[in-house]
C-alpha cells in the first residue's frame, strides 16, 4: 500500500493561524512587549523624553508654530542629551511615531544627530510610519496599552503639544500615574501653549469642585517657547537625576497590609 506524505505539522510560534486566533491573544502581547525590550537594549536606550501632540498638525496650517517650535524643541534637547558624560544613550526623544507633532519631534532630534523612536501604532485609516525614525528603532504596535505602556516605561520627562483625543488619554495616562505615585520616580510634565491647555481644559474647575487636590496642580507646568520647555525638563530631570546606572522605571510596590 502507498504511503501519504503527511502535511508538515509547524511548532506553535511559527503557526499563524495560531498565533492570529484569541487563544494566541496572550503571545501577541508579549512580542509587543519583549521586541522593543530587546530593541532598546541592543541600542543602550536607558530612558526618554517623550512628545505627545495632534497629528492634524502641519507646518502650514493654522497651528504650524507648533509643528516648528516642537521640531526646535526636539533639537535643543537632542543637543543637550548628547552632552551627557554616560555609557548609554540619555534623553532620546520619543514620539508617537506618525505624522504632525510627532513628526516634527522625531525630525528635529534626527536633525541634531540623535538617535530617535517612533512608537506607531496601527488604525483604520493608515498611519505610516514618518521619516525621522531609523528602522531598528520603529516600532509598529496593535495594542494601545502596549504602546502606552512604552510611553511610560522609558519616560524621564513629558512634553504635551496641542492635541486632541488620542494626546488627552495620553497625557492623563501619566498624570494619574503620578497623582496615584504608581511611578518610583517624577516625570516632569510641560504642557506646551497654556492658551491651548487652558481653554480645553479648566484645571481650576477640577480643584473648585473638588474632583481633584490643589496641590495636583504641581504635577505639571506650562511652557510657550522651547527655550523655557527646555529649562524646566532639564529642572525636572535633575531634581530626580541618578548618578548610577540609569534603568527602566518600576511601578512602586503597594503598602503591606495593616500598613
Amino acid at each position: 500500500m502507498k504511503e501519504v506524505a503527511s502535511e508538515p505539522v509547524s511548532v506553535a510560534y511559527k503557526n499563524e493561524e495560531f498565533l492570529d486566533s484569541d487563544d494566541g491573544r496572550p503571545v501577541r502581547i508579549l512580542a509587543e512587549y519583549l521586541q522593543p525590550m530587546q530593541a532598546f537594549h541592543r541600542e543602550r536606550i536607558c530612558d526618554t523624553i517623550v512628545f505627545f501632540g495632534s497629528a492634524r498638525i502641519k507646518p502650514d496650517g493654522p497651528l504650524g508654530r507648533y509643528y516648528d517650535e516642537a521640531r526646535e524643541l526636539a533639537r535643543l534637547v537632542t543637543t543637550w542629551s548628547q552632552g551627557q558624560v554616560s555609557p548609554s544613550r540619555r534623553y532620546v526623544v520619543c514620539t508617537g511615531g506618525g505624522p504632525g507633532i510627532m513628526e516634527a519631534a522625531n525630525r528635529g532630534a534626527s536633525e541634531a544627530g540623535g538617535r530617535t523612536i517612533g512608537l506607531n501604532i496601527g488604525l483604520p485609516h493608515a498611519q505610516p510610519p514618518n521619516l525621522y525614525t531609523p528602522t531598528e528603532l520603529t516600532f509598529e504596535f496593535h495594542y494601545f496599552f502596549m504602546r502606552k505602556l512604552w510611553f511610560a516605561h522609558l519616560a524621564r520627562a513629558l512634553v504635551v503639544f496641542p492635541g486632541g483625543f488620542g494626546t488627552l488619554d495620553e497625557l492623563f495616562e501619566i498624570l494619574t500615574l503620578a497623582q496615584t505615585r504608581k511611578l518610583s520616580r517624577a516625570i516632569p510634565v510641560v504642557l506646551y501653549g497654556p492658551g491651548y491647555w487652558n481653554e480645553i481644559i479648566d484645571f481650576e474647575a477640577l480643584v473648585r469642585h473638588d474632583s481633584i487636590a490643589r496641590e495636583d496642580l504641581a504635577l505639571f507646568d506650562f511652557a510657550d517657547d522651547p527655550a523655557t520647555a527646555l529649562s524646566l525638563l532639564q529642572k525636572g530631570i535633575a531634581a530626580e537625576f541618578d548618578e548610577g546606572r540609569p534603568a527602566f522605571a518600576h511601578s512602586k510596590r503597594p503598602l503591606p497590609r495593616g500598613a
